[in-house]
């Protein structure tokens, strides 16, 4: 019997509990895992996390592993292919939008040296952590989320409005909204 508390939101199927538990909220350092999310959290906007995470797999196959190099020089003929993969979410804007910010994240790159130099910049290079006991009462877009989707949109980015962006900083361990109850929150 499992008797580990987790937040509320992933109880009940294993994929969640598993992203849950492994990856949610665990401060990303990594260019290539950033960009993963960015490109994720675009997709799901709109949509459910979960149908993002079954689907994930298929992204990762279409979208060249997330590689945004590859990415960044996509054709309009690949990016039509793309529209037509039934295992994925087909939204051309959305398909446009991973091209574009793939050109965007390696201007950042190269502006300061990495993606991780520039997000972590915003919290001076540590994860803030919430206390929140039940996941419902954490907010879906902060001050700092609406800051940081500004400065992305200026820098060219498109699908990066505050809600997308606060979840982003929630996958990615920015922001630890993990319930105060919740095993991982002290964890992470």
């Amino acid at each position: 019997m499992n008797t580990k508390h987790r937040c509320g939101w992933c109880e009940g199927d294993a994929l969640y509990e598993a992203y849950h538990d492994e990856e949610w909220g665990v401060p990303v350092r990594d260019d290539a895992t950033f960009f993963e999310f960015l490109v994720l959290e675009t997709f799901q906007a709109g949509l459910s996390w979960i149908t993002i995470l079954r689907k994930r797999e298929n992204f990762r196959k279409a979208f060249d592993n997330f590689d945004y190099q590859k990415i960044a020089n996509y054709t309009t003929s690949k990016t039509d292919s793309l529209l037509q993969d039934p295992g994925i979410i087909r939204n051309k804007l959305k398909v446009n939008a991973t091209v574009t910010n793939a050109r965007a994240y390696m201007a950042v790159q190269q502006e300061f040296g990495n993606f991780n130099n520039y997000i972590w910049a915003f919290v001076n290079g540590k994860p803030l952590k919430n206390s929140f006991s039940n996941y419902k009462d954490a907010p879906a877009k902060t001050e700092l989320s609406d800051a940081i989707s500004k400065d992305l949109k200026k820098r060219g980015f498109k699908f990066v409005g505050s809600t997308i962006v606060y979840a982003f900083l929630q996958a990615t361990g920015i922001v630890n909204d993990h319930e105060t109850g919740c095993f991982r929150y002290a964890e992470v």
